[in-house]
Parts: C-alpha cells; structure tokens; sequence
C-alpha cells in the first residue's frame, strides 16, 4: 500500500482534493453565474482536476488487479493460463500511467487552454495540399478519441485536390497543453498519385498551435482603430448550403499586419468574435516571443515549410514508417498513426522537453 500512497504523493493528490473542494464551494454559492465566462472558466478547471484524480483511482485499481493475478499465478500449477490476461492487464496500466505522469507535466500557462489548431500545405504542390487533408482526418481522429470538440473556423481548399490551409477550434482538457508538441513541419513520402510516372514525392505540411485567448482577457487590449474588418461570401465546399451572404470576416491588425479570419459560422457577428479571438491568440504569442525571444513556448518555427525544419517524418514508399526527428521514437504501423494513435508521439516529446538540458 504504501506505492499507492507515494503516487498519490507525486501526483499530488490531496491538493487537487482540497481545490475540488474549494472550487466546489464557489460554485454553491448565489453569487457564482453573475460572471458567466469566470463561472464556465471554474468548471472547467473543476473537471480538469477531477479527471486527473480519476484517472488515479482508475490507475491505483489497474495496479491491485495486476497484484491479485500475479498472486493467482503463483497459486497454480498452470501460471501460463494466465499469462495473456496479465499481459493486458500490464498494458492497461502502463497506458493510464503515461496518462497520469501526462498530467503531472502539464503545468504551463496555457496549458489548460482550448486552442486554434492550424494546417498548411509547403512545398510539395499538389501532393502537400492532399498531405494536409490526410493529416486533417488523422489529427480529428485524435480529437475523437480524446473527446475533444473541434470545429473549422477557416479553411482554403486546394486548386485540383486536398486543402491549402485549415484552421479549427479545438476544446477539451489540457487541449493545448497536449496539442503545442505537435508544432512544426510534418513530411511525407510517398509515390504520389498525382503523378503519371508514379514518382517518388517529398511533401511538407506545418502544423500551428495557439492557445485561444478569450475576449474578456484581461492580458491584452487592442486599440479599435488598430484594426481594418473586411467581410466577403464564404468559399469551399457545400452547395446550397455555402454562405450567400458576405458574412466571413477578415481583421488584420495594421501595426503588425497579422491576419485573422473566420467563415464558420452564417452569423457575421459571430465570424467576427471568432476572428477576433484568434488575432488576440496570435498577438499574444508575439509579445511573449518578443519579451522572451523564446518562440518554442508558445509554438515552433514553421515559417519554413520544407527541407531542415520537420519534426516528423512519414515514410509510405519504399518501406513504412513515422519517426520523430525530436526525439527519434518511431513506428512501423503507419496506418494506425494515421487513424490518430498519437498519444506516445505526444508523450515522448513530453518526457524529452523535461529532461535537464531539452528543448523549451
């Protein structure tokens, strides 16, 4: 009993207790949904925190089953009978280990923010446009399993196939806690299907990661006349149900010249919000970048989408294989990392920026 009560003490159990309490008692009080977005920030904490102590009691059960199995074995004549069911058993544990130790290093800033998940094609033509809407399905995948909500606030699609650029909210716990390991160049290679001679193609894809600032924050204020708001008609796919009204919004912020721009919704209001939303994200992240000259805090360098800047390849042809150029964990079931199995890519990177001497 006593490694239970040393993980409760890493994980630091009892002070995620007592805050549940507190945040708890806020709640009850009369007082509690006059400031609806501080009230909404509250629960989401509160959830953040009782997920990760259920994701404890759920790793300490998983420990005495693997406990009560082994005393099984050892009691009978045939430990083998049983040795596939502790195999599971094993892997079942370690996955909600990893999950847990997940938890415990995810203490940035920003870390328990939803965000602003982005997709560009580089250099690659056609072939990087299709790239981009490959990693579009396996990305969403992950949100799916993750049970994160998401939903596409811009996208541009390609001239003859796949999407240019695809920008989505993403909402969930520690959404972009988790999904900033995932900043860089992704390359693919692969005999391209846009081509007559079935040619091997390197193709290159940047993947952005923003925390998502909301309107009531109180870090950044942006001057009314800093800002030029254009609307047009949405574009892309849809028929009759693409926008016939000009109610996209584009912002661009003249001292900077950032752009932000939303066509999710047929509300120009709410396209505008949106927009806003994800210009205040992006001049954050300058600020910091500018005040700490530290740009891997917020995101990586992608503004070169090609040669000598990815942080993880995907080999289709002439063998199978995705490996992180970061921190050189790689796999061989490249399909299974497209259905978005990318939970120990994520730890892996994790672990590697924790060590004395890793990156930021």
């Amino acid at each position: 009993m006593k490694k239970y009560l040393s993980w409760e003490t890493i994980f630091d159990i009892a002070t995620l207790q007592e805050k549940v309490r507190q945040l708890e008692v806020e709640i009850g009080q009369d007082s509690f949904w006059q400031d609806n977005s501080k009230a909404q920030s509250i629960l989401t904490q509160l959830n953040q925190y009782k997920t990760t102590i259920a994701t404890y009691t759920s790793l300490k059960k998983a420990a005495e089953d693997i406990e009560v199995l082994l005393e099984i074995i050892g009691s009978e004549n045939d430990p083998e009978a049983h040795l596939e069911e502790l195999e599971t058993e094993y892997k079942t544990f370690k996955s909600k280990l990893e999950q847990l130790e997940i938890r415990s290093m995810l203490s940035g800033q920003y870390d328990t923010f939803d965000c602003f998940f982005s997709l560009n094609a580089g250099a690659g033509g056609t072939d990087a446009q299709d790239w981009v809407e490959i990693l579009l399905r396996m990305y969403t995948r992950w949100f799916d399993k993750k049970g994160f909500s998401y939903s596409i606030m811009d996208q541009t699609l390609g001239d003859e196939a796949g999407i240019k650029s695809v920008t989505l909210e993403v909402k969930g716990p520690f959404a972009y806690g988790l999904l900033k390991h995932e900043n860089g160049v992704h390359r693919l290679v692969r005999i391209s299907p846009f081509n007559a001679n079935s040619k091997r193609q390197t193709s290159f894809a940047a993947v952005d990661v923003l925390p998502e600032i909301q309107n009531n924050t109180t870090e950044l204020e942006i001057d009314p006349k800093d800002l030029r708001i254009d609307t047009f008609r949405s574009s892309g796919a849809g028929g009759q149900h693409v926008n016939k009204t000009d109610s996209a919004v584009r912002i661009v912020h003249i001292p900077t010249g950032l752009v932000a721009q939303s066509q999710h919704s047929r509300s120009q209001i709410s396209n505008r919000e949106t927009a806003l939303n994800i210009l205040k994200s992006r001049l954050l992240q300058r600020m910091i970048q500018e005040q700490k000259n530290q740009i891997n805090d917020l995101r990586g360098d992608v503004s070169d989408i090609s040669w000598g800047n990815q942080i993880r390849s995907y080999v289709f042809h002439p063998y199978k294989l995705v490996k992180d150029l970061r921190t050189d964990y790689e796999r061989t079931d490249l399909q299974n990392v497209l259905d978005g199995d990318l939970d120990k890519f994520i730890y892996e990177t994790m672990v590697q920026q924790k060590k004395p001497g890793g990156p930021l």
